[in-house]
């Protein structure tokens, strides 16, 4: 009966977390207080289950990210990146990527990467004849490849559950093998569009924000104004840099380095930081911390386990291997990919500890499961290339999204079973 109930329970969050606008993680909260009360599961319990380290992981990230982004160090490095194709128009598609890839894998939220980059690429596209909808397909395949850091958002969550359940996964091969998925879909993003002659109506209506005479102006009234913004700027990259250093080659702990980081901005630059309080990705906090509350109520009372045996009992490995990636693709593509991976993979621990399959090469296709259908027009990202094409676009973007989205849902589990867990 309870265990029952507590599936039902992961339905509903996820059910009403897509269908209504209210935050999962909330809703996964009041579920988790729920189903402990029909547990006999004491409070105490309840709130030994909120992952704190979690927390100050994502908080510390995005608020060194907030202040990055509102004293301009994130687009300056955006703007120059893109700016650096002149006139070559094959390469804006891959500096789109490239970018997008970098913000994510120092630590930006997926959403937060695409929101920066996907504005400048589509309005990039539009100015110079190629597909605005191809730019942000690949800021949305740049953000899924970043993600899988050793320091990325969604790595630091994948790492962290499996290490947490004595699971042993290679930090390298997971990032690389995500990595390198999310290429091979981006180079296929870039064939299909070519091949089908898909460009843009002209735009003359857009003006290039990226041309010299405002920024010329701003250095001719205000040129200490400028040095002292150039000299943040560069504090603020080498504050990013010292915490990817720290985080990669000393083993300190990724929200403890970024929030360490972000104190001492702040203390630098308290007005910058004063603006960059907003930027912290409260609602992926709740989300995050709501559904690994839920998901540590199901392990105590031994849901996790019986799913797990029950997998392992089926006598086809691979064949539950490929219906969690199926399960992770579906759910991912109309909710929070964050949220799903929360979930999925504590749910494929005891399976994986069965020793039947190996660890990362699951968590790798799981991951890419459930991370390149992000590009749905029901997911965030996918959403956000909607809203920043030119309105009367915005029908035949919508549509050409849910035609990919639905195209991955099938593509990306069946491929990536297949390559990192069948044959690796």
């Amino acid at each position: 009966m309870v265990l029952t109930t507590a599936l039902a329970g992961l339905i509903v969050i996820f059910l009403l977390g897509s269908l209504r606008p209210v935050n999962m993680g909330a809703i996964a909260l009041v579920m988790a207080f729920a189903l402990s009360a029909l547990s006999d599961t004491s409070t105490d319990e309840l709130r030994s289950g909120f992952p704190v380290s979690l927390l100050i992981t994502l908080v510390g990230v995005t608020y060194l990210f907030g202040i990055a982004k509102t004293n301009g160090t994130v687009d300056r490095l955006v703007q120059l990146a893109v700016s650096a194709v002149r006139g070559r128009k094959a390469l804006i598609p891959w500096i789109v990527f490239l970018v997008a890839t970098a913000l994510a894998s120092i630590g930006a939220a997926s959403p937060a990467a695409v929101a920066i980059v996907a504005p400048i690429g589509i309005a990039f596209a539009l100015q110079n004849g190629t597909s605005p909808l191809m730019n942000g397909l690949m800021a949305v395949n740049g953000a899924a490849a970043g993600s899988f850091s050793p320091v990325g958002v969604l790595g630091g969550i994948v790492l962290g559950a499996a290490r947490q359940h004595g699971l042993e996964v290679d930090p390298v091969m997971l990032f690389g093998t995500t990595f390198g998925f999310n290429v091979l879909v981006a180079v296929g993003t870039v064939l299909i569009f070519r091949r089908h002659g898909v460009s843009p109506p002209a735009a003359e209506h857009f003006e290039d924000t990226s041309a010299s005479g405002s920024a010329g102006l701003a250095v001719a009234t205000r040129p200490r104004a400028e040095t002292r913004n150039r000299t943040e700027q560069a504090i603020t990259l080498a504050g990013i840099s010292a915490m990817v250093v720290a985080v990669t080659g000393f083993g300190v702990d990724t929200g403890l380095a970024a929030l360490s980081a972000s104190v001492v901005l702040a203390l630098l630059f308290p007005k910058t930081a004063q603006a960059s309080t907003s930027s912290i990705a409260w609602p992926v906090v709740l989300l995050v911390c709501g559904i690994v509350t839920y998901i540590s109520v199901l392990e105590r009372i031994g849901v996790l386990d019986s799913l797990g045996q029950g997998v392992t009992a089926v006598g086809a490995p691979l064949l539950a291997a490929l219906v969690l990636c199926f399960i992770g693709g579906l759910v991912s593509a109309f909710a929070s990919t964050t949220g799903i991976l929360g979930a999925l993979v504590p749910m494929s621990i005891p399976f994986l500890l069965s020793g039947h399959i190996a660890p990362t090469a699951l968590l790798a296709a799981l991951c890419v499961s459930s991370s390149v259908v992000d590009a749905s027009p029901f997911s965030t990202n996918g959403a956000l290339i909607v809203a920043n094409v030119p309105e009367e676009q915005r029908a035949a973007t919508y549509k050409a999204l849910l035609l990919w989205g639905f195209a991955l849902i099938i593509m990306a589990p069946l491929t990536s079973w297949a390559f990192l867990v069948v044959l690796l």
